[in-house]
Parts: C-alpha cells; sequence; structure tokens
C-alpha cells in the first residue's frame, strides 16, 4: 500500500525542489569506428571524475544499444551543462551527441 501523500506535503516537497540539466547522450556518427572504443573509455573515465568531485551526481550508461547511450542529472544551467558536455571527449570526437533538457529534482533524492 502506498504512504498517503498530503496537499501539504506536497507543496512542502515543491518547495524544495531545485534546477537540475537532464542530459540524454546518443551514440554518434563515429561511435562504431576504429577507436572509438578508446574514446569511450575516456570519456567513462571523465564522468565518474566528475560523480567523484560531486559535479556529476547521477551516471546512468544505458546498455541495450537503441538510440540513448546514457543519462546524466547536473545541478546546474542547461547552459553549463552544455559547456561541460561540449568539452567531452566522445563529444569532440563525434562519438556521441547529446541534448540538454531542464527539469527539475528533490535535494537527496538517490538511487537505491
Amino acid at each position: 500500500m502506498m504512504t498517503p501523500m498530503t496537499d501539504e506535503m506536497m507543496r512542502s516537497l515543491i518547495a524544495q525542489a531545485r534546477d537540475y540539466s537532464l542530459v540524454i547522450l546518443h551514440p554518434g556518427p563515429k561511435r562504431h569506428e576504429p577507436g572509438a572504443d578508446l574514446v569511450v573509455w575516456e570519456h567513462a573515465r571523465r564522468n565518474l571524475t566528475m560523480r567523484a568531485e560531486g559535479r556529476l551526481p547521477i551516471v546512468c550508461p544505458v546498455r541495450d544499444r537503441s538510440s540513448v547511450s546514457g543519462l546524466y542529472l547536473f545541478p546546474g544551467t542547461p547552459e553549463d551543462t552544455a559547456a561541460i558536455m561540449n568539452a567531452d571527449p566522445g563529444v569532440m570526437r563525434g562519438v556521441f551527441t547529446y541534448e540538454v533538457h531542464p527539469c527539475r529534482g528533490f535535494p537527496g533524492d538517490a538511487l537505491p
């Protein structure tokens, strides 16, 4: 059974919401070229470094070989996030493309 969510509880939670940027990563035109896997490795190293530094709290690689390669949640504006993504080795080399969407989330949310 679900815990009841009152209007007051909802208002309190919504008031705590913060702005984030959601990145949807896609395979780029050079994803399957020779050497792309080494670029992906360095892309992953950069993501995990940002995660360890607290700059990229949510990193979700997508493993189904669909048109989505990953989902990320960055604190900050879409413009700041685009600047970070434009410096990504995979994006710079055409292995990945991305889109950024402004979104909101709740401080303290975490993956189980």
